[in-house]
């Protein structure tokens, strides 16, 4: 017995090594986003800083570990078989979980994670024991409901004090910089620095010296009772250091803030957030401890009332843990997927936005401009001019377009504020012993921050509101799911033993190398999509060229869709058809987002390559209309046989089958043409397209004569004749990129200017 449960603590810290790594991915975005967004220096100087400040954080998270052994559940009241499952399903949940988010670029949070964990495989093992072991005990003896409640309820409200801390502290340190800051710096900017350097220290060290697992009692005490003096001596000196580095250096001070900023956050969140990915294991490995002390006995027998007490954690497991994140931080891609998503909902420009907007969302957008409007009209005209200088973007805006592609997505100002505010509450939480959620604090400073220095604007707001609303909306998914999974996990392991736990691990490594591979896919897609894209200036052949990466992309993908769409058809092979609605649905996708990046990519057309850029402006329409008609032929087939109609005769099947055939013809000439425009002509798709509309004519004549017959039915006929309608729709737009690439780029002043002779809506 003493082996499978050495086995299980070997299991746990696997386990915590894999949460170690997934967990960093998905929670970098919460020191690096303001320093990333605003490059305040290179990205490899950022990690630097992160990574130790990651490594000094780790050192002051011993007494949140407590949280984990006797945050949630009374230990006293399970055995030591039965915590060592809670902790085992907790582990592979958490595993799970924050994989999945990460894959898909989601900031969730572990904190939220854990908790919800515990919870859910607490609750489970104690309604077995209440209805398998009759007592006079119920489930609030068994659960830690009031620490468990503040716990949550700190969370929560953590997500409100965030949003309005950093959208009040913006707007004034806004209102005292402006966006031309550099005028004010000398002024303003070493007092202000003082003051946010010495908020940093005295919550970083003062407040956060009593969960340190390397200072002694007395050394605490010290720091304590000279607070004032070291809060003080912290502002003069800074401020003093700051002045003279703006008076006699080029250093931007607020570079440095940032950088401090950023070491001050991931110091705050290894400090808080490490107990979310080794506390389970080392409270699993000091109830294994206990037991073994206790002399091996019966694992069925022995309460775990030892967690209850004080258990240090040692110092070198603590080093251990923050060097695998520092790894971590180093080479994950997933984690720059993460940060990406912040960084798209904060930055200052609009752009091509990520998400698309909610009733909910636009409902909110336009009660808030009204009450802004309201507001605005309140205010004397004096201060509204005032308001409205502080609040000019120009400046940045201006230095954006000097800097090109290396342009931030906001300026260090917002920068600074975000990470001070954001330290500052984490490690108030970390120091009342409550589990903040590192992310919910961070990213809502970030979003307060956003709102308050005009960053939603009227072109932008609704999506960025429905950008959060689908982070926030993922938190409380995270916390079902959490509760849910590890609770049906607890089960499992307690009636299923050890072929179920073996099961539930080998299945739970098929998942995470499942989304590593989806996420590798992702990536090489993006990367297909943007290429080209990381040069200044783009010139016609560049132009030609990422019409071609685009065009194979949308058209390469249209033709397995396709056939199976009309195998499926044929066949009434529903899974079929599910699977080509979803291949429809990720190349839809793909086309709608190199329609919203043909605005930057215009942008970085050579000036004399207008005709260049209004192709590429036409090309990325034409594979967007062309993905919606594929559309129109998927969903009908799929919704046809899933209703149970009668499927398509041999006649017609084959005549469809000839038809994509042709169709795959034009759309083979429509690559060729932009792999090799030198050789395209522009009368060269017309006799193709011609040959394949009179086809077209044909079938729709056996279609009325097979209709007259009475040998098919109405829906038949609907199906049959929407499918031809939307194979000509599409064989209509290849001819069109043929000739739109004669027409702007390769023969712009020939004679030939006609059009194709039939359009989409001539039938």
């Amino acid at each position: 017995m003493e082996v499978f449960y050495l086995i299980i603590i070997g299991v746990l810290f696997l386990l915590a090594v894999s949460d170690l790594i997934v967990g960093v991915s998905n929670d970098a975005v919460n020191f690096l986003n303001a320093a990333v967004g605003s490059k305040a220096t290179t990205y490899k100087l950022i990690l630097i800083v992160a990574a130790v400040g990651i490594m000094i954080g780790c050192t002051f998270s011993s007494g949140m570990m407590e949280v984990a052994r006797k945050g949630i559940f009374h230990p006293e009241q399970f055995y030591f078989s039965e915590l060592m499952l809670i902790f085992l399903a907790v582990m592979v949940t958490d595993v799970i979980l924050l994989d999945a988010f990460n894959t898909f670029g989601m900031p969730t949070s572990t904190t939220v994670s854990i908790v919800f964990e515990l919870l859910g495989a607490s609750v489970a093992i104690s309604i077995i024991k209440l209805y398998m072991f009759p007592s006079d005990m119920d489930l609030g003896d068994y659960i830690n409901s009031g620490k468990a409640l503040a716990i949550i309820s700190g969370i929560l409200l953590s997500v409100v004090i965030a949003f309005t801390s950093g959208g009040i502290i913006q707007y004034l340190t806004r209102m005292l910089f402006s966006f031309d800051y550099e005028k004010r710096l000398k002024y303003f900017g070493a007092l202000w620095g003082g003051a946010a350097v010495a908020a940093i220290t005295y919550f970083l060290l003062i407040k956060g010296s009593g969960g340190a697992s390397f200072m002694d009692d007395e050394l605490k005490a010290t720091i304590n009772r000279n607070t004032w003096m070291i809060l003080a001596g912290s502002f003069v000196v800074w401020a003093i250091i700051l002045q003279l580095l703006i008076l006699f250096t080029r250093v931007n001070i607020f570079t440095l803030i940032v950088l401090i900023g950023t070491f001050a956050l991931s110091m705050a969140f290894a400090g808080n957030d490490l107990v979310n990915f080794i506390g389970v294991p080392l409270a699993g490995y000091n109830s294994y401890e206990i037991w073994i002390q206790s002399g091996a006995g019966d694992p069925d027998g022995l309460l775990m009332s030892g967690l209850a007490g004080k258990v240090p954690t040692p110092t070198i497991l603590l080093l251990l843990a923050g060097v695998i994140m520092t790894v971590t931080l180093w080479y994950s891609k997933k984690a720059r997927s993460v940060v990406q998503t912040s960084l798209d909902l904060g930055r200052q420009y609009e752009g091509s936005e990520r998400f698309t907007s909610y009733a909910i969302s636009r409902q909110l957008v336009r009660n808030a401009t009204r009450f802004s409007t309201m507001m605005s009209s309140a205010i004397p005209s004096k201060w509204k001019t005032v308001i409205a200088r502080q609040f000019d973007e120009q400046p940045f805006a201006a230095r954006q377009a000097a800097m090109g592609k290396d342009a931030p997505s906001f300026d260090l100002i917002r920068a600074s504020v975000t990470l001070v505010v954001a330290s500052i509450l984490i490690t108030m939480g970390t120091n009342l012993k409550l589990p903040l959620s590192t992310t919910y604090v961070a990213f809502m400073v970030f979003m307060g921050t956003s709102l308050a220095d005009g960053a939603w604007g009227r072109e932008s707001a609704v999506y960025r509101v429905s950008g959060v609303i689908s982070v926030i909306g993922g938190w409380f998914f995270t916390a079902l799911s959490a509760f849910v999974i590890s609770f049906i996990f607890a089960g499992i392991f307690y009636f299923g033993g050890s072929i179920a736990i073996l099961v539930v691990m080998l299945g739970a490594v098929f998942m995470v190398y499942r989304s590593h591979r989806y996420h590798k896919e992702r990536l090489e897609e993006q990367l297909a999509l943007e290429q080209g894209m990381e040069q200044d200036q783009i010139s016609r052949t560049g132009i030609i060229a990422l019409c071609s990466t685009n065009i194979q992309t949308i058209l390469g993908g249209m033709k397995p869709i396709l056939d199976e769409t009309l195998q499926g058809l044929s066949g009434e092979n529903l899974p079929q058809l599910n699977a080509a609605h979803q291949a429809y649905r990720k190349l839809l996708k793909k086309a709608e987002k190199i329609k919203r990046q043909a605005g930057k990519t215009i942008d970085k057309v050579e000036d004399d390559q207008i005709d260049a850029a209004h192709l590429y402006i036409l090309v990325a329409d034409y594979l967007h209309e062309m993905t919606s008609y594929l559309g129109m032929i998927v969903k009908p087939n799929l919704d046809h046989v899933d209703n149970n109609h009668k499927p398509l005769t041999n006649a017609q099947v084959q005549e469809l089958a000839m038809l994509q055939d042709h169709f795959q013809a034009l759309m083979d000439r429509a690559m060729q043409a932009y792999q090799r425009p030198d050789e395209v002509k522009q009368t060269i798709i017309q006799p193709e397209f011609d040959a394949f509309v009179k086809l077209i004519r044909t079938y729709r004549k056996n279609q009325i004569k097979r209709i007259r017959n009475q040998e098919i039915g109405t829906r038949n006929s609907v199906l049959y004749l929407n499918y031809l309608s939307e194979l000509r729709n599409l064989a209509f737009f290849s001819g069109r990129m043929i000739r739109v690439l004669t027409e702007l780029v390769m023969d712009p002043d020939g004679d030939s200017t006609t059009e194709l002779k039939s359009t989409p809506t001539d039938q």
